[in-house]
């Protein structure tokens, strides 16, 4: 089921749909429907010659809807739910239903400045892998707290063999997941490029390479920024606040934060030497691997830039 606006406006928070020199369209997803607003009216988004349309991340659900876009030749973008409410926030948008969200989403899509490039539509089956990957990575700490406050030795070893045959499945599905990155040779070579920094395995290898498809093309703050690693200040007046991250794609940051803790204490002499120098100038233990986790990030965007492997240095503290 479809539905568009019928109005430009509303009785509370007046959303007005301003006339751009583009014609932008906004979907807001639903688990059984769409909501669709073009400049406020509901007509069909082909008949309009609609240049860009906006939809709102809905978890998963919107995926098939954008697919279907791309496939027909549409620009798609994809806002976060968090970018649609700091929109309607700006502009003083109280009322909210789903149909004055399509309306914002439009307006949305008409004042983003730079429409970056669709992601590869192989990796998609790809990240849906991943994904169920690390939802069952999830499933296993869980479980492992479980365990840990079970008693009973016969529910500790359902608890144990529970774990046991997710791990076994979780090594399964990567192992087949990696196969198929394997069938494109430039994702192969993307791929074994990006494993060969010390510290990051192939499980990591994976997520940097679905999750920041851009990564080789990325200046070293694009990609800390698009990971969610890039530390923005706090500061007001003559207060200096406690730098910190914000945003970005919580799954790849996820990844590359486990990833910098073995990289910190066994396998990259640089990330050790980073990790050290930046505890000893009393940085906390979290802050130390978050920078840590950006480093990663830069020396496979780096490695992956220049089409060579990494050499590892012996880095001095």
């Amino acid at each position: 089921m479809v539905e568009g606006t019928e109005g430009s406006h509303h009785k509370e928070g007046t959303t007005k749909m301003s006339k751009h020199s583009m014609v932008c369209a906004g979907i807001d997803t639903g688990k059984h429907k769409l909501d669709v607003a073009l400049d406020g009216h509901p007509e069909q988004m082909r008949k309009h010659r609609a240049q860009r349309i906006g939809i709102e991340a809905s978890g998963g659900y919107e995926q098939a809807v954008v697919a279907t876009l791309r496939r027909n030749g549409f620009v798609v973008i994809v806002f976060q739910p968090a970018q649609v409410r700091a929109y309607a926030k700006f502009h003083l948008q109280r009322a909210k239903n789903d149909k004055i969200d399509a309306a914002l989403i439009a307006l949305c899509s008409a004042a983003t400045k730079t429409v970056h490039a669709p992601p590869d539509p192989r990796l998609v089956p790809f990240a849906a892998s991943l994904t169920m990957i690390e939802q069952i990575t999830e499933d296993i700490a869980r479980l492992k707290t479980r365990r840990e406050s079970c008693r009973d030795q016969r529910l500790r070893r359902f608890w144990n063999e529970e774990i046991g045959r997710l791990k076994l499945l979780m090594r399964g599905e990567l192992k087949q997941l990696i196969a198929a990155i394997r069938q494109h040779p430039d994702f192969a070579e993307q791929l074994d490029l990006i494993a060969s920094v010390e510290g990051i395995g192939h499980r990591t290898a994976v997520a940097i390479l679905v999750r920041m498809p851009e990564i080789g093309s990325l200046t070293r703050e694009e990609a800390a920024a698009l990971a969610g690693l890039a530390p923005y200040d706090d500061d007001s007046g003559k207060r200096l606040g406690e730098r910190h991250i914000a945003g970005g794609r919580e799954r790849l940051r996820t990844s590359l934060y486990a990833a910098s803790l073995p990289a910190a204490f066994n396998w990259n002499p640089q990330i050790i030497a980073l990790y050290r120098r930046l505890t000893a100038a009393g940085k906390s233990h979290k802050a130390a691997l978050v920078a840590c986790a950006r480093k990663l990030l830069i020396f496979a965007n780096t490695v992956v830039a220049r089409g060579t492997p990494w050499v590892s240095k012996t880095a001095t503290s």
